[in-house]
């Protein structure tokens, strides 16, 4: 496993940075409409990895604005920050389209809970260092569609079926935490990891310090953080500093 990483997030609709509450889109805050200065920030602050939603793409609306949002941010960050980005990916074309313009890791979620063989084919084609796997529960079932969806497809069996297809990354978000911040619910984030050998990143709740101890100390390969760092619950450097 890697060392533990920390990834300040941007959720990005309408070309504004938003946080939703457990991904429901009439609970939005808005907190920048320059996302390319808060990818400077993270980066001021020490991050290596950034994670970035097209939540635009993720409920299949116009993304436009979105897709020059990322274009800046890239253009920002250069070669100090790796983008991690998820959020409407359903073909090889667009996969490949966004690798070739910088992005580090692309985020499968829907097109994957959906059609397994997609996981396995895209695996194949660009190996699992550039693609990671976005796994939104409810329960232990996974939501698609931006969370609208719940095709009844359990996290284990198809995080094992990843795995064995060659399978690096996995992000596990639990909804009903998403946004609330009342802890990560890292339990069954470990659980993932131990069954499937996979490197699980924690997503969704973190509401302090004490929040990204309790993950890294559970062994996870790392933490997403929203909300947390827009309210100015801690910094991003303090949170670096975690142990």
């Amino acid at each position: 496993m890697e060392s533990f990483t920390i990834y300040p997030a941007i959720d990005l609709r309408g070309g504004m940075v938003v946080r939703l509450r457990q991904g429901k889109r009439d609970e939005q805050t808005n907190y920048s409409e320059a996302p390319a200065e808060a990818a400077k920030e993270w980066t001021k602050q020490g991050a290596r990895w950034i994670h970035v939603v097209n939540l635009d793409g993720a409920f299949g609306e116009p993304s436009r604005k979105n897709q020059a949002t990322i274009q800046s941010i890239l253009e920002e960050t250069g070669s100090d920050v790796k983008i991690q980005l998820g959020g409407g990916f359903r073909t090889i074309e667009q996969i490949t389209a966004a690798l070739n313009m910088g992005v580090a890791r692309i985020v499968l979620g829907t097109a994957v809970i959906e059609n397994p063989a997609f996981g396995e084919v895209v695996l194949d084609r660009f190996g699992g260092e550039k693609i990671a796997f976005g796994f939104d529960a409810h329960g232990q079932n996974l939501m698609s569609r931006g969370w609208l969806s719940d095709p009844g497809v359990e996290m284990l069996p198809l995080a094992g079926k990843l795995a064995d297809a060659g399978a690096q990354t996995l992000i596990y978000t639990n909804i009903q935490k998403d946004g609330m911040q009342t802890g990560v619910d890292w339990e069954n984030a470990i659980n993932l990891s131990d069954q499937t050998g996979l490197d699980v990143i924690a997503s969704g709740g973190t509401s302090s310090l004490a929040d990204i101890k309790a993950v890294r100390l559970a062994g996870l390969s790392g933490v997403i953080i929203g909300r947390a760092l827009y309210e100015g619950n801690f910094t991003l450097k303090e949170a670096f500093n975690v142990r």
